[in-house]
């Protein structure tokens, strides 16, 4: 990736959406220098979707529920385990993690009775030892976008080519 590349990444997250005149409007960058990067970015498996943003709350799935998992320890148990958590409807985020901890599982779900049905399907894995479930209170920052998170000088240092 070069400089333009990352302008443009820098313009999708901060404009929200992979339209070329948007991002025109956004870098000075020519159109047609855009959408054929755009082209290159999907290629490369830089860009992976076009995704909309949905406010989660407005949708009805207001808990969010973050689960730290400790599991039995076996050859390759991450994959397995990591598996089955992925499987549980609700949970969209699933982190193998070090530490004390072997899993991060995070769920967004509607009511309290799909909190109880998600620590049933935990129990329901056998590998698993032990859960500690938190509720979110107040969502602080989400960001869905980490590029949002930088500035376009660190962004460059970071993913540029040398």
């Amino acid at each position: 990736m070069d400089e333009q590349d990352v302008e443009i990444l820098k313009a999708v997250a901060e404009v929200g959406e992979p339209s070329p005149k948007a991002i025109e409007a956004e870098t000075g960058i020519p159109k047609s220098t855009v959408h054929y990067r755009l082209e290159k970015l999907r290629e490369n498996g830089i860009i992976e979707d076009e995704l909309f943003n949905l406010d989660l709350e407005a949708i009805g799935l207001n808990l969010t529920v973050i689960t730290e998992v400790m599991a039995d320890y076996e050859e390759d148990y991450h994959e397995e385990v990591g598996e089955q958590l992925s499987a549980i409807p609700g949970v969209n985020q699933v982190y193998f993690t070090m530490g004390d901890t072997d899993f991060i599982v995070i769920a967004h779900l509607s009511s309290r009775e799909m909190v109880e049905e998600l620590v049933v399907a935990y129990e329901g894995i056998d590998a698993i030892q032990r859960t500690s479930t938190n509720f979110a209170i107040t969502t602080i920052k989400n960001e869905r976008i980490p590029f949002r998170n930088y500035d376009l000088d660190t962004l460059k240092d970071i993913v540029m080519d040398d």
